[in-house]
C-alpha cells in the first residue's frame, strides 16, 4: 500500500484538527492530590487519578512524576513505565483497552450493594444455590 500526498494532507489535517481540541501544554504529578494534572492549550485542567487509567492503575509515584508531552501536543508517556496515553481518547472517557474497561465495570457492578441484587441472589440460593462446576 502506498501513501500518496493526498493521503498525507488528509491526515495532516485530522492531527491539526485534533490538536486544536485537546492540546496538551503541560502534564505533571501531584503527589499530595494523588493525581496527574494536565492542562490543555485552553487553559483547562484535568486531575486523574491514576487507579482509573490502564498502565497507571499499580505505578509507583516516582514512575508517576516522569512524564513527557508528545510533540503534537496530543499524547502522554511515561518513560519509567513505557505507558502512553492518548488524550483526545482520555477526554472521551477511555482510560484503557476495550478489555480493561469492560474488567472495570463488571468489577464494580460486582461490588454494588442494591435490595434488586440482594433478592436476586435469595432467589437463587433459594434454588439451591450457583451450580457446581463439572470436574473434567
Amino acid at each position: 500500500m502506498s501513501i500518496t500526498d493526498d493521503d498525507i494532507k488528509q491526515a495532516e489535517g485530522r492531527m491539526a484538527a485534533e490538536r486544536d481540541r485537546a492540546h496538551v501544554t503541560s502534564a505533571r504529578y501531584d503527589r499530595r492530590a494523588k493525581r496527574v494534572i494536565i492542562r490543555l492549550h485552553s487553559g483547562l485542567e484535568l486531575a486523574i487519578p491514576p487507579h482509573l487509567v490502564q498502565d497507571l492503575a499499580e505505578a509507583a509515584p516516582e514512575a508517576l512524576s516522569e512524564i513527557e508531552v508528545s510533540p503534537s501536543g496530543l499524547g502522554l508517556h511515561w518513560p519509567k513505565l513505557d505507558a502512553d496515553l492518548y488524550v483526545p481518547a482520555l477526554l472521551e472517557g477511555q482510560f484503557g483497552s476495550k478489555q480493561w474497561m469492560a474488567r472495570q465495570l463488571g468489577a464494580a457492578g460486582g461490588r454494588s450493594r442494591s435490595q434488586a441484587k440482594r433478592n436476586a441472589a435469595k432467589t437463587n440460593g433459594a434454588k439451591g444455590g450457583r451450580p457446581r462446576k463439572n470436574q473434567a
